[in-house]
């Protein structure tokens, strides 16, 4: 936590149980015989592979409504699921609409793109799926909600200035990150995009990395977040 604590209580979740843990799917793994071991895997966070259907239909209980931890707009009607895999371990799932992403292809190169970041103030990117129509995008779950709700709709426990300036400091350290690793775009920063781990630390969502497409071109709305060197070139 460092020298800001946080100001939320800590709670007992279904998400912390530790039980042995089984092979996730790995149709498409980044690790390989031989290689020198992931320091985010170690961390536990599991390496970026692909996820079948039926994984993450299993896993959010077959998209349940019960399960929507967020969605947008009628202009944006892409949701996010909270789902939890057979090894037990929690997971985000981001469903997008087809005609978002037409080209399957350019979906998961854009995913395997931003699966390749690892950090401990992302919400890390662990896997995608792409099958027929669908277009999911599988993250680590953060059990703590998003700095909007702990902003605007707590009004008995609000954030402590020390956490304020904690937020800053660490989404600033992402974004540093992320745009060190080629991906100096965010889109949309928000305070939804900022959510709380299990140790009330704030993570950014990985999902707004993610360039939006349409009829198999890429374009970009609303960037929040544009570094001023990347503007100047």
């Amino acid at each position: 936590m460092g020298c800001c604590q946080s100001s939320f209580q800590t709670e007992t979740h279904p998400e912390n149980d530790q039980t042995q843990q089984q092979q996730e799917p790995q149709n498409r793994s980044q690790s390989s015989p031989g290689a020198v071991p992931d320091p985010a895997v170690a961390n536990g966070v599991p390496s970026f592979s692909e996820f079948s259907l039926a994984d993450l239909k299993a896993a959010t209980n077959n998209f349940s409504s019960d399960n929507i931890v967020s969605e947008s707009g009628e202009k944006a009607p892409n949701l996010v699921y909270k789902g939890r895999l057979k090894n037990r371990k929690w997971i985000a799932v981001k469903k997008f609409t087809k005609m978002a992403w037409p080209d399957p292809k350019q979906f998961a190169e854009e995913a395997w793109g931003v699966g390749k970041l690892r950090h401990k103030r992302l919400a890390n990117l662990i896997g995608y799926c792409c099958d027929g129509d669908e277009r999911l995008l599988v993250a680590e779950y953060m059990i703590n909600d998003t700095l909007a709700k702990h902003l605007f709709h707590w009004e008995n426990q609000t954030i402590e200035w020390a956490m304020r300036l904690r937020v800053a400091f660490c989404i600033a350290e992402a974004l540093d990150y992320c745009s060190s690793e080629g991906h100096p775009l965010y889109h949309d920063l928000n305070a939804y995009r900022v959510i709380f781990d299990e140790d009330g630390d704030p993570r950014l969502s990985c999902f707004g990395l993610m360039k939006n497409s349409r009829d198999g071109k890429s374009y970009s709305t609303n960037l929040a977040y544009t570094p001023p060197e990347y503007l100047r070139n």
